[in-house]
């Protein structure tokens, strides 16, 4: 595939499915405001600018830290300006991004009304100026446990609607159980909402399975360790389950330890529904164009290939119908 192909690839309309609000907060966002709040982030940047860490633990770490400089929904209003402004400039029509009512009020109900009603105003007057349309996935947060849990799931069910769609969990996938969680997803089940969890990003197939058998979400987030059980595979291929696959990230944090070894393209030829994202972009070095020439270079994947991809994303987004349609059509531009 030629330079003029790739750039074309990377210029095609996209959809995001796996994009944390925070972990998408550009390093001069969260330093200008660490700055006017005089807090202290010694150790959470390189000397470059850019984010440091050197493992996942430690990147976990690292974002707490980071994201604790948004103490109010004015910050988080901002921070939403800024991620969109990236989203926009990367081609994404359509985002899925996950909020934590942990970070954004500390699980307290009538806060996270605050906070949610602040991010989804930037949103729309985002999609107003910019045309990116976003929608929102509460996650709880695994390594605070199953009570936090509880209480996010809450949150989403009170707020569920045609704007709040979907409920997951994030986190460190080695603490805990993914059945410890399944009180917090029934009550996102009942209030109407899409399920997905972070699994099969550290942990294998086990994990995978416990969560859509236990947890019964229809999207996993990353999930691709499921390669390593082809039985599990061909289940995920035959009851349409979706993952969400953020290449670069698995690069980044040492999943695989190149692009050319990421199952992708052999969980995608095994008919298993994937999408491409971006999970926390700064962090890790990518963005959607990136990620899109970069699978093209290595995968030769071409802009059909890539338009499927999208319209598997679409089809598997927690957006009403209405919105689905409406973001369809912008999927069809050449």
């Amino acid at each position: 595939m030629d330079e003029d192909q790739i750039a074309h690839v990377a210029d095609l309309p996209k959809v995001e499915l796996h994009l944390h609000l925070e972990g998408a907060a550009p390093p001069a966002l969260i330093r200008g405001i660490a700055a006017e709040k005089h807090v202290d982030l010694s150790g959470v940047f390189r000397p470059d600018g850019g984010y440091a860490f050197s493992d996942f633990v430690h990147f976990l770490s690292v974002y707490e830290a980071a994201t604790g400089v948004l103490k109010t929904p004015a910050d988080y209003a901002r921070l939403t300006r800024a991620v969109l402004e990236e989203s926009a400039a990367n081609g994404v029509v359509y985002s899925e991004t996950f909020l934590s009512p942990d970070f954004c009020g500390g699980g307290d109900l009538s806060a996270w009304r605050d906070y949610l009603a602040a991010i989804r105003e930037t949103a729309e007057a985002a999609e107003r100026d910019m045309g990116v349309t976003l929608r929102g996935v509460v996650t709880c947060i695994r390594h605070f446990g199953p009570d936090k849990a509880r209480a996010a799931a809450r949150c989403a069910a009170e707020t569920a609607g045609d704007w709040l769609v979907g409920f997951g969990m994030g986190g460190d996938e080695n603490r805990g159980e993914q059945k410890d969680f399944a009180y917090a997803f029934d009550m996102a089940r009942e209030a109407g909402l899409g399920l997905t969890t972070h699994a099969g990003e550290w942990r294998g197939p086990a994990e995978v399975r416990a969560a859509i058998d236990v947890l019964g979400v229809s999207r996993v987030g990353h999930g691709v360790r499921a390669v390593e059980d082809p039985a599990l595979v061909e289940e995920l291929a035959e009851r349409g389950i979706a993952l969400e696959v953020c290449p670069g990230s698995n690069v980044a944090l040492g999943v695989y330890r190149k692009l050319s070894a990421h199952p992708i393209e052999t969980l995608r030829g095994k008919g298993v529904k994937v999408s491409v994202s971006t999970d926390d972009p700064p962090f890790f070095h990518t963005t959607m164009k990136d990620e899109y020439r970069n699978l093209a270079r290595t995968f030769g994947w071409d802009a059909d290939v890539l338009r499927e991809l999208n319209r598997t994303a679409l089809d598997t987004a927690f957006c009403d119908a209405a919105t689905r349609t409406r973001i369809a059509k912008r999927l069809e531009t050449p």
